[in-house]
């Protein structure tokens, strides 16, 4: 089976459960397969060390500028995302990636980096709870679906807040593998899924 390019964009303030779930999930199925079925990589604007929320330090693997060919690239939430759904350099590169990809995955708030690159090109999508208001207002022509872990529109994968982005990925892995391979994940993770 064709091994996947996994990034994940990092940058500071992210939420770390937001980018560190879905880590976790792709690799353990890998685990699971007993094979590489996803190479996992975080990237940021530059290869300097980032301080995602509450201090968590992680040095991504590339910056924009020397990522891989990506399959799937997922945009974590956080409160950095405030400062980052308005940095041209990453909205660009989001736009750009989103042209070379096979999926587009958002977790919590990162679906709001995702619309102000100009590729929310979805007629439903989901958020964190706290920011239903936010993107009611921001994205009126996007029907909100509230509640939900997730909501799978084809190339685009938005998923609720936080630990959301677990179950996200665990059905991006059942989407893509199949085999129940999803539930094998999360049985391997402990994961309630």
């Amino acid at each position: 089976m064709k091994t996947r390019n996994v990034a994940i964009l990092i940058y500071e303030n992210a939420e770390v459960l937001d980018f560190s779930g879905p880590f976790e999930a792709f690799n353990v199925a890998n685990e699971v397969a007993e094979e590489l079925l996803f190479n996992v990589y975080t990237v940021a604007e530059t290869e300097e060390a980032v301080l995602a929320r509450n201090g968590f330090k992680i040095t991504p693997d590339y910056s924009i500028e020397n990522c891989p060919d990506t399959d799937l690239l997922i945009i974590p939430g956080g409160n950095g995302r405030k400062i980052q759904m308005r940095n041209k350099i990453i909205t660009d590169w989001v736009k750009m990636m989103y042209n070379k990809v096979e999926l587009l995955l958002t977790v919590c708030t990162g679906v709001f980096i995702a619309g102000y690159s100009g590729v929310l090109n979805v007629t439903k999508a989901t958020t964190h709870h706290g920011s239903y208001d936010e993107f009611k207002e921001t994205f009126p022509d996007i029907e909100l679906v509230e509640l939900v872990k997730y909501v799978d529109t084809g190339k685009i994968v938005t998923s609720g807040g936080i630990s959301a982005g677990i179950d996200m990925s665990l059905h991006v892995i059942e989407k893509l593998i199949g085999n129940n391979h999803g539930a094998k994940t999360a049985d391997e993770m402990e994961y309630d899924y």
